[in-house]
């Protein structure tokens, strides 16, 4: 008999990153149940999809049905659509931390998480020390396989418009020819590599918590 069918949980799935990892596990026949928590519908309908709509930042109220094998969690906001600091902390830390929590509550044993190069909890950049305090916390809660990405600038085809990252994306895309040696974490990267990437983390492990882009890439390609 082969491996019984998994279940995965995605946070974050109507965005880049989330949206392509939805679609590669619901093609991956390895998962028999994606679980999507969202305040969004994802406008797709699959015989593995299972979708549960509310306030992320009400995560707890999911708790009875946040069960599965796996979280995957590519929860983030920008300046632009949180200028408000707390509000930019409640969805960057609190989202992931809740989840995490929640992982360690309903005894999930994986938590994947997509942080930022950079992080550093003690930053005087206010979006790195959020998401260098994401990452102790949910360190600190002691999920057995957790895996926290810190990608550089993601590449890949985004349905809303961001001026700003626009620029930063063609900007990287010449700057990236520069970037070799003890320079290649800063490369930007694509969304579906982080994806690749972070399937692989889950089903294969890795003996670092922390991963950093190039290394992101790497496993991505391996």
């Amino acid at each position: 008999m082969g491996q019984p069918l998994k279940t995965a949980i995605i946070l974050g799935a109507t965005g880049l990153t989330g949206g392509i990892l939805l679609e590669d596990l619901l093609e991956d026949p390895r998962y028999g149940c994606v679980k999507v928590f969202t305040r969004s519908p994802v406008g797709k309908e699959h015989p593995k999809l299972e979708v549960h709509l509310g306030d992320l930042l009400s995560l707890s109220d999911f708790k009875p049905h946040f069960k599965g094998d796996e979280v995957y969690c590519c929860i983030g906001t920008t300046r632009a659509k949180s200028p408000d600091k707390e509000k930019y902390r409640a969805v960057d830390y609190g989202i992931p931390v809740e989840a995490a929590r929640l992982c360690k509550e309903n005894e999930i044993d994986t938590f994947l998480v997509i942080s930022a190069l950079g992080a550093d909890p003690g930053s005087g950049i206010f979006y790195n020390q959020v998401k260098g305090e994401m990452e102790e916390a949910v360190l600190g809660i002691g999920i057995d396989r957790t895996f926290i990405l810190q990608p550089a600038l993601i590449q890949g085809p985004r349905e809303e418009s961001r001026p700003g990252e626009w620029i930063a994306r063609k900007l990287f895309s010449v700057l990236d020819i520069f970037m070799v040696g003890p320079l290649r974490k800063y490369k930007s990267i694509e969304a579906a590599d982080i994806v690749a990437a972070m399937i692989r983390l889950a089903n294969k492990g890795h003996s670092e918590n922390r991963i950093v882009s190039d290394t992101i890439k790497s496993l991505a390609h391996d």
